[in-house]
């Protein structure tokens, strides 16, 4: 039986790949066709990532509608 990803997992793998795009495009290793089947590449995976968080905002924001005690705060990541 073939599991399904979880939205979460695909933006992960999705950004995990952008990073590795970004790495091949700084290194200077490419030809120009490769370079730009890559520029392409994350190009895309940029508009996947960015769709994938709007989404994610959108949810949270719902949520915080449907219980407005809980109030957004800013986020300070532990040390």
């Amino acid at each position: 039986m073939a599991t399904r990803k979880t939205k979460a997992h695909d933006f992960e793998e999705a950004l995990g790949e952008l990073e590795t795009v970004v790495e091949q495009l700084e290194n200077g290793d490419l030809t120009l066709e490769q370079a730009l089947k890559q520029f392409e590449r994350g190009i895309e995976l940029v508009r996947n990532c960015q769709s994938a968080l709007q989404k994610a905002e959108q949810k949270v924001e719902i949520l915080l509608e449907k219980t407005p005690q809980a109030a957004a705060e800013d986020f300070e990541p532990r040390d």
